[in-house]
Order: C-alpha cells, then sequence, then structure tokens
C-alpha cells in the first residue's frame, strides 16, 4: 500500500506541475532551438527581451530581462545538433529561475539527462555532439542541467484551458492526465513503432485529426513554415537543419521568426508534416 500512495504521490505531483490554467501569460512560445544559441538570443531581442552575458567561459552567467508581463515557453528539444547546446541551456535555466520563463522537455532533452544518469544511451542524430561540448563543463553545472531536466513538466496546461504546450504535441483528452501513454505521446507524438527508409521513427500527423477547442503549440517535427491546423501550430521550423527559429506569441497568434546563421546538421528527411494516421477520420 506505501509504494501505491508514493506512486499516486508522484503522479499527483507530475500533474500540477502540468496544470497551469491559472497563469494566463501573456507568452513568447519559442520552437525547437537544438543548441543554436545565437539565433536564440536573435530571437529574444526581436521578441523585446534583453540578454545579458557576464562572467568567464565555464562560469558565464546570463540575465534575461523580458518585456513586462510577458514570458517565454520553450517547447523542448534544447540541446544536440547545433554549436553551443550549453550556453542554450544556460539561457533557459537562467530564465526559469527568474521566472521569464516556462518549459517542457524534449525527447532529445529526455535522452541527453539519461546520458547525464549514465545509462547506456546511444550518442547518435546529434547526442555525440552536446556531449562533447559538455566535456569542459564543470560538474556542477552538469548536476544542475540534471536538476532541470527532472524539474520539467511533462506539458503545459495554460490561460484557463486555452492553451497547451507540449514538445510533439497531445490530445485534448490527455489534458489534465498523467500517465506512461501521456507522456510517450507528448515526447513523440503519434508513432507506428516502425522506422522509415530514412531509419526514423513513422509518425503520423496527430493535428489532422485534432478537433479539440484548446489550443494546442509544439515542435518535434521540422516544417518549413509555422501555420495553424485545426487549434494546433507546429513551431519546430528547423534550424538546426539551416531553416529558422520561430515564436508564436499568445494570445496575438503572430508568429515571429530568425533565419538560421548555418546548417549546422543535414537533415535526413525533408520538412513537413508527416501523413495522417491510415484509416483517420479527416
Amino acid at each position: 500500500m506505501t509504494v501505491r500512495m508514493s506512486e499516486m504521490d508522484s503522479d499527483h505531483s507530475a500533474l500540477a506541475r502540468c496544470d497551469l490554467r491559472g497563469n494566463s501569460g501573456p507568452f513568447d512560445i519559442i520552437g525547437d532551438v537544438h543548441g543554436c544559441a545565437a539565433e536564440l538570443e536573435a530571437l529574444l531581442a526581436r521578441l523585446g527581451y534583453d540578454v545579458r552575458w557576464s562572467g568567464a567561459p565555464g562560469t558565464a552567467r546570463v540575465d534575461v530581462i523580458p518585456p513586462a508581463g510577458r514570458r517565454a515557453v520553450f517547447v523542448g528539444d534544447l540541446v544536440d545538433r547545433g554549436p553551443r547546446s550549453p550556453d542554450v541551456l544556460r539561457i533557459v535555466m537562467g530564465m526559469m529561475e527568474s521566472g521569464a520563463a516556462l518549459a517542457v522537455p524534449g525527447n532529445h532533452d529526455v535522452k541527453f539527462q539519461r546520458w547525464l544518469d549514465g545509462k547506456d544511451v546511444k550518442p547518435s542524430h546529434g547526442l555525440d555532439r552536446t556531449i562533447v561540448q559538455f566535456g569542459p563543463e564543470p560538474k556542477a553545472f552538469r548536476a544542475a542541467v540534471r536538476a532541470f531536466f527532472n524539474s520539467l513538466p511533462i506539458y503545459l496546461w495554460l490561460d484557463g484551458g486555452a492553451l497547451a504546450v507540449a514538445h510533439a504535441g497531445i490530445k485534448e483528452e490527455m489534458l489534465g492526465r498523467f500517465s506512461g501513454e501521456v507522456r510517450r505521446f507528448c515526447l513523440y507524438g503519434e508513432t507506428s513503432g516502425e522506422t522509415d527508409k530514412f531509419g526514423l521513427p513513422i509518425r503520423y500527423h496527430w493535428a489532422a485529426e485534432y478537433r479539440g477547442s484548446t489550443s494546442i503549440v509544439y515542435g518535434h517535427t521540422p516544417v518549413p513554415d509555422a501555420d495553424w491546423v485545426n487549434r494546433t501550430i507546429c513551431l519546430d521550423t528547423g534550424c538546426c537543419f539551416g531553416g529558422k527559429l520561430t515564436a508564436l506569441r499568445w494570445p496575438e497568434r503572430d508568429v515571429v521568426t530568425v533565419p538560421a546563421a548555418d546548417i549546422y546538421t543535414m537533415p535526413v528527411r525533408p520538412f513537413g508534416h508527416p501523413p495522417p494516421r491510415p484509416g483517420a477520420m479527416l
């Protein structure tokens, strides 16, 4: 019975971190950064945030002052593929510590967290770059990153229930719930369990079937432009692949972008939404 109550308490705590319906923003929701710190700094500046660095490399500190009343929200995949994953984490962690940001984890962040925990993970899809970049980082920073990832809610339910943010998306019936199924969907979206000709998981366009009243903002699947589909919008516009870094102002629904400074990683498959699930009612 003790174990069961402990599990219930853990689930209740996890759900409490997700359910922030009392927080109405306004928000600046930022898509997959993937280690592109220069582009993140440029996008924050365009959004009106003042980014200030101080200190020497390895002990650098960043202070980010938001526009009055606004808060950033990160959709996850902060690390891998880009050139400055540690600095991206410094920015986001500093913003969260000061109350200037919220964040959910992406599948790349979870994999990196497992590496930090000493788990046996394959250093693929950009994780190898993050591992190299963390080589000179002090142990204290690594420990802070682990604690940061452990603190993140798997999704965020905001603005009186009008808005939800999850890395790969979330179905409306999952809101207000916490389970392994919900966690998997938030991190990986809807998949077939198989891989495609590129060796990547086959994904389905869950948003094509979405009919909920809550607006869902997500990332995970690189698309050329952020466009609304059935009250959902994907903000992953492939910055690490030479695309752009995108933000959505909420509740204004304005899309703000900055171009990538370089192609840091060559894309394996073309940008674009995956096909609908076979048999989907569209």
